[in-house]
């Protein structure tokens, strides 16, 4: 089983290790697709700054992210369990899981970057941001750049394994399980349910749906879940305690999506 997870738009912003070394990456297959984009990144943020901000989706008070693009090759590095934060991460706690489950975390977690492809919670990456929606002169949309780029690696890795998708759209965008890989596929949804004048109300929810990924993978990754299909899935985490449904799927060859759901 693999655990499929968005980065941050927070991140730490230093690092005390050794500087990037892109051949030691998860999938050193995508070395050549990350230099790409790192060398665009880096040429962008050498221009105006006014042109970087506008295609990276900074504001003024930003900057510094600027200076950090520019610092790739030579900045010191830190895990990706160390430079991710927010919300998912916060209630994930990879580094912990890493210390208390490392050879579990290594092998099941996978994280979407804009600039990496794709990376595992110990690759050593310098501080940077670029996210998976940007469109990068010259490369186009990240999304599709790194779909061509991934999905042969990629599919490889993960064959014959379910795929847990608690990614957002624009890093699902990245890797997209098409057939039968499609069918070992289940993304995450969180619902809010309700009482609203006598009646139960359920509706989509964004912020605390990233906090209940997090719970979600925590539980995967710390009890030792190792489902086979999405029903299994289902089951582990109802024993887990979680509130979890898996409506059917809308069609041969898609991937299912499995609700999950918080009550206030």
């Amino acid at each position: 089983m693999f655990i499929l997870l968005p980065p941050s738009e927070g991140k730490a912003t230093s690092g005390e290790g050794p500087a990037l070394d892109t051949g030691t990456l998860t999938l050193p297959e995508l070395t050549g697709a990350r230099e790409r984009v790192a060398a665009a990144l880096t040429d962008l943020c050498s221009g105006p700054e006014d042109t970087a901000r506008e295609v990276l989706g900074l504001s003024v008070t930003q900057t510094d992210a600027l200076k950090r693009n520019l610092d790739l090759a030579t900045a010191p590095t830190l895990r990706a369990a160390d430079l991710y934060t927010g919300v998912l991460y916060d209630r994930l706690g990879l580094p912990g899981l890493l210390a208390e489950h490392g050879r579990a975390v290594r092998d099941r977690v996978l994280v979407f970057s804009g600039l990496w492809g794709v990376v595992g919670p110990d690759d050593r990456l310098p501080p940077y941001r670029l996210s998976m929606g940007v469109k990068l002169p010259p490369l186009g949309a990240l999304g599709a750049y790194w779909r061509r780029a991934m999905t042969g690696p990629l599919g490889e890795l993960t064959r014959d394994h379910l795929l847990v998708d608690c990614r957002s759209a624009a890093y699902a965008a990245a890797f997209r399980p098409t057939g039968e890989a499609a069918e070992r596929t289940v993304a995450v949804r969180v619902l809010r349910e309700r009482e609203v004048g006598g009646q139960t109300r359920r509706s989509v929810v964004s912020h605390m749906a990233k906090a209940t990924r997090g719970d979600i993978a925590r539980s995967l990754v710390s009890e030792g879940v190792g489902a086979r299909t999405p029903e299994e899935l289902v089951g582990a985490l109802r024993d887990l305690g979680h509130t979890a449904e898996l409506p059917p799927a809308a069609k041969p060859g898609t991937a299912r999506t499995m609700d999950v759901v918080v009550r206030d």
